[in-house]
């Protein structure tokens, strides 16, 4: 008898090159986000005006919780969440740069499809870190401010700049914070935009990411710090500065993940 059974060999997605960051790139790329938003200002406005929103809602949940002293860790966090809020801004970049014409249904549409594609595993990962990263600062509060009074901001802030427990829960925090910063920020920064671009399971996407990152170390931790130091400055008017900065932003690391990634890597 003949033997019809095959076997099947697994294939290992092809992982592109990854090329070295310099900081003439970053500002190229930060000159560039800021070029694309000009050009198209009216869907960096709609994207970012949709995570200031995100940003007053926790405000008044929290608010509404009776749990005000939150708001500077949630608002510290909250920046963590901006790559996979920035995918339309990316796909806004991309037809830029391809002359294509930007439509806002077609737009929406390419963001709608992620939903059954990779990066809404990235989203799982970026809100499961988010949501690590509140409960961690829970833990601290718990563990070094257990017996104080925090029930204002205003005290909150007195706390821990005048006494002994909050410096500590401010240094434990502030390391704590920076290790899961630089672990969503390396996981991220390339993967979002490299699974909008090209099909490519979450986990290779991550790898392409930690890749670029420690290839580039300073300038990739450099680009991470001003991300962070911008999304700050644009939290500080009520989140409304967000509406300008995440776009900018948004655009930025488009251009950056072209850079990083070869445009004789880009998917066809």
């Amino acid at each position: 008898m003949e033997n019809n059974d095959q076997t099947v060999t697994y294939q290992p997605p092809k992982m592109p090159e990854v090329h070295a960051v310099s900081f003439e790139t970053i500002r190229s790329a930060l000159k560039a986000g800021i070029s694309d938003f000009l050009r198209a200002p009216l869907f960096g406005l709609f994207f970012g005006g949709i995570f200031a929103a995100g940003g007053w809602f926790i405000l008044a949940s929290l608010m509404y919780l009776n749990m005000p002293w939150m708001i500077i860790p949630v608002a510290i966090g909250f920046p963590l969440i901006g790559p996979f809020v920035a995918v339309g801004l990316y796909e806004v970049s991309r037809r830029l740069a391809a002359g294509k014409p930007l439509v806002w249904s077609e737009v929406l549409l390419v963001m709608f499809k992620q939903r059954e594609r990779q990066l809404s595993w990235m989203a799982f990962v970026v809100l499961f870190i988010f949501w690590m990263w509140i409960y961690q600062v829970r833990l601290l509060l718990a563990l070094f401010l257990g017996f104080k009074s925090i029930s204002t901001i205003p005290r909150f802030i007195d706390v821990i700049t005048s006494t002994h427990e909050g410096m500590l829960f401010v240094g434990v925090g502030t390391i704590s914070g920076a290790i899961l910063s630089f672990f969503l920020f390396s996981a991220t920064v390339i993967a979002m935009p490299l699974l909008l671009d090209r099909e490519l399971d979450f986990i290779s996407a991550m790898i392409v990411s930690f890749k670029t990152v420690f290839k580039s170390l300073v300038p990739m931790v450099s680009w991470g710090i001003i991300v962070v130091a911008l999304a700050i400055i644009g939290m500080i008017p009520a989140f409304l500065g967000l509406i300008i900065v995440l776009p900018i932003l948004g655009h930025a690391t488009w251009h950056l993940y072209e850079a990083a990634i070869g445009s004789e890597n880009k998917a066809t």
